[in-house]
Formats: structure tokens, sequence, C-alpha cells
């Protein structure tokens, strides 16, 4: 059955989707998660809608424009919010809804018929192009690089910023690349489980592994397991009984994080 499955080319693509998103997001979810960025990665997100729509109306691809307007997201909120004392949140709280408007506008300025716009806000992986498995994997290869080559670096600069500061380790550089890293991996995942549930892709599995290890390398290692097995599981699932690949991977993942809790709870009142 596995082999006759494996015979389309969309479900091919599937499987790598759901392997290379977990890889990419076990590594940047956990640097989120211990960096507390989840909430400005939910607003790089949405904006990255703006993109899309402009894609359509350029007659571009449309994940380059998201990739363009994620960029230009991350380091708006990050600079501005160091030049001026606007609250993070209400930044990320008007790039959120800015992103959504200007996608809604070039959507309805794009000629000919509107596009349909459900795959892009809540994913569809059965619909992943052989584009976008070329992306992923370049995205996947700079991340692991990236954080490989550097993991003191970054180590140094998720337990406290300015102490690495003091230290002269150029944290602002960090702090800048994170922030492209972020936009790159909320890119890949837009195809997979779509813009509005992307956040839960990239803490759910990080949150998982937090329970077994505190150690960073291993809670980045922990978190591409358990994302790649719930990811392609809910890749199964979602084609034998032919409901939404993006909800049901999200689902799955809530569900699991829910049974480690419990499990968690259970261990601990009984010692």
């Amino acid at each position: 059955m596995i082999s006759s499955l494996f015979s389309y080319t969309y479900m091919r693509n599937a499987f790598l989707a759901a392997v290379m998103t977990s890889i990419v997001c076990g590594i940047i979810g956990t640097i989120i998660v211990e960096k507390r960025l989840v909430m400005m990665s939910g607003g790089i997100a949405h904006t990255s809608f703006g993109g899309i729509g402009m894609g359509y109306f350029l007659g571009i691809e449309p994940i380059i424009g998201a990739l363009i307007f994620s960029i230009i997201a991350a380091f708006s909120i990050a600079g501005i919010r160091r030049r001026t004392n606007t609250n993070s949140d209400s930044l990320i709280g008007m790039f959120w809804a800015i992103g959504m408007a200007l996608g809604i506008m070039f959507i309805a300025f794009t000629p000919g018929y509107p596009p349909d716009m459900t795959s892009y806000l809540f994913g569809d992986i059965l619909t992943v192009s052989n584009f976008s498995i070329k992306l992923m994997g370049i995205v996947d290869v700079i991340v692991v690089i990236t954080i490989v080559s550097l993991f003191n670096y970054w180590k140094a600069y998720l337990f406290d910023d300015q102490f690495t500061k003091v230290l002269g380790i150029p944290t602002l550089f960090l702090e800048n690349f994170l922030f492209i890293l972020i936009a790159l991996t909320i890119v890949v995942l837009i195809k997979v489980v779509g813009i509005i549930l992307v956040i839960a892709l990239l803490t759910i599995p990080p949150a998982i592994a937090k329970f077994f290890t505190y150690n960073l390398k291993k809670k980045i290692l922990l978190s591409i397991g358990v994302g790649m097995i719930l990811s392609v599981l809910g890749l199964f699932i979602s084609y034998q009984f032919n409901i939404a690949s993006g909800a049901t991977i999200i689902l799955l993942n809530g569900a699991a994080y829910f049974t480690v809790l419990i499990l968690n709870r259970f261990k601990s009142t009984k010692h």
C-alpha cells in the first residue's frame, strides 16, 4: 500500500514536505520558543499574506512575494521597536492586520477570477509543487548549516543576549539573521499548514520536547523527531479519510502535547 502511494508525484512531494518542514520547524521553532518570539512569528506569517496577494497581482510566484513581505515585516518590527518606545505587541498587531488587508486588496485588484486562497490560509500538503520542494530543500540547508556552524553563539544568545554582547559576540547580527531564518521558515510552512496554523507547528513540537530535556541540542533533535512523526502520520490520515491535511497535522500535534502533559502530571503526582 505504501509503495503504491509513493507512485504518485503529489504523495512523494507531500512526504518530502512533511520531513523537510519538520527539520526546519524543530530548529527554528525551538529558538523561537526559547527566545519568546512566538507572537512575532505569527505577525510575520500573517503579514506574508500581503506578499501572496502581490504575487498574484504582479503575476509572479506568490511564495516569492510572501518571502519579500516576511523579511520586510521582520526587519520593520525589530527596527521600529529598537528606535521607538512602541510596544512589540502593538507593532505585531499592526503589521499582522496591514499584511492581511494588503493581501485582500491585491487579490481584489488582480484581473480575472479571484484565486482560491484556502491553501495559503489553511495549507494543503497534497498540493506542494516541485518548486516548493526545491525551495524547502534550499531553506533546510541554509538553516542547518547556519545553526550547526554557529551553535555555541546561538546558545549564548538564547541564554542572555546582554551578556553575549559584553563578550563581544555580534548580537545584533545574530538577531537580524534569526529574523531572516524565521521569515524563510514561515514561507516554507505556508503550503503545509497555512498562514493561520503556522504558529502551532513552530511551537508544539518544541513544547513537547521540553517535557523530556532542557539540553538545547537534544531539545532541537527531539523536536525534529516529534514533528516528523506527527506530520507524516497526519499526512497519511488526511489522505486516508480525505480531510484537510493542515488541520489534521495540527490536531495530532495538539493531541500529542496534551497526552504528554497528562502523563507527565500523572507521573509527578505518583512520585
